[in-house]
């Protein structure tokens, strides 16, 4: 090989990032976010726990025991024996309940004298998995059917506060993903139309965000909960709710949008997209919104969970879910009561859940937002 040759080759790369592909560099700047990796991680565990709800939890979200109104949780405990010298690897202690003759009220105490064996993926109430299959196998629960077990303690109707706040999982994680899914699409078509087009379109566009801005939210949410029917499906009631927070939250992505959109369309990609003969759709969806994906990725996640707290709230102040459905903000309305202040404060541990899932989405969506950025090194 000639000298002449050998200077006209080209060098060999020395990064891999030089011929990687943008998700591949958006993936590995995610990894470098420790934070945001482990709220990733938590963030798939607790859609985990929605997923499979039914076999996590140890009884159904209905179940009641009115012997244990108002139970204590029970705390797990390692290789104990019980009173006729058999041994126990995982067990809980039974109560020794008290009637206050004053109060009439139960006071419930741990009792050492009696050991509930617990097991791992023991027989307990049947269910419908998925609403496909017949099973009757839970994570964890009482090695003996029938046998107390509240983890999280009990309500005032002897439910169990663990399985309710597993099962609320599905619901309030669904209304913050299915939320935004229609958010989304709604904020980035509108939004996008309007910084595209411009002209009379944005006026009307930007008009109407303006208008769906100016309403008062609570009470517009107090007035459609007033006229859904006491008595109507609560699949219906989960529908409207959903509905109705993806109408009012799909504003601000939208305005988010169409900034983006007026300063991109003069760009010379845009405009070679154009005279090449694509439609206004390919060129919004294949052109322009890779090119701010970041910041879309930001709104997405955090709207995500301020459509929890939204629900939470609404279901908190009796004019969202109602039972029978079970969500985080149905659990937390029953502990709005001076006896769960005083007496039962475990009914709050479904808050925890609440903390947990929101500023785990919001470390994801920091994470994300920083590894999408084009400009983040």
């Amino acid at each position: 090989m000639t000298d002449q040759a050998i200077a006209l080759s080209p060098e060999p790369v020395q990064n891999a990032d030089a011929l990687a592909g943008q998700w591949k560099l958006i993936w590995w700047r995610f990894c470098r976010h420790r934070l945001a990796l482990a709220a990733g991680i938590v963030i798939f565990l607790i859609y985990l726990v929605a997923l499979f709800a039914d076999v996590l939890a140890p009884v159904s979200s209905q179940t009641y025991d009115s012997r244990y109104t108002y139970a204590p949780p029970q705390q797990l405990r390692f290789a104990g024996y019980d009173a006729a010298g058999g041994f126990h690897p995982l067990y809980v202690n039974g109560y020794s309940m008290k009637v206050d003759p004053i109060a009439l009220s139960r006071d419930y105490a741990p009792d050492p004298a009696i050991v509930i064996s617990v097991g791992f993926f023991v027989k307990g109430e049947p269910y419908r998995l998925w609403g496909l299959f017949n099973f009757d196998r839970h994570l964890i629960g009482p090695v003996e059917m029938g046998k107390p077990f509240y983890l999280f303690g009990a309500d005032r109707l002897g439910r169990d506060v663990f399985s309710r706040t597993v099962h609320g999982t599905r619901v309030s994680m669904s209304v913050g993903l299915i939320g935004v899914a229609i958010s989304l699409v709604l904020g980035i078509i509108l939004g996008g139309i309007s910084g595209l087009y411009g002209g009379w379109v944005d006026d009307v566009i930007q008009r109407c965000i303006e208008l769906i801005n100016s309403i008062p939210t609570i009470p517009l949410w107090m007035g459609l909960a007033a006229a859904v029917p006491i008595s109507a499906d609560p699949v219906l009631v989960y529908l409207w709710i959903t509905v109705i927070l993806s109408l009012i939250g799909w504003t601000d992505l939208a305005r988010v949008v169409r900034g983006r959109f007026l300063s991109l369309k003069t760009e010379d990609f845009v405009i070679a997209a154009g005279l090449d003969g694509c439609s206004r759709m390919r060129i919004i969806w294949r052109h322009m919104v890779p090119s701010f994906m970041s910041h879309i990725i930001a709104s997405v996640t955090l709207a995500i969970p301020t459509m929890i707290l939204a629900e939470t709230a609404l279901s908190f102040l009796g004019i969202g879910l109602r039972p029978p459905v079970v969500s985080w903000g149905v659990l937390l309305q029953e502990a709005q009561n001076i006896l769960a202040v005083s007496s039962a404060p475990w009914l709050f541990l479904p808050g925890i859940a609440v903390i947990v899932t929101v500023l785990a989405l919001n470390f994801l969506g920091d994470g994300l937002r920083d590894a999408a950025d084009p400009y983040e090194y």
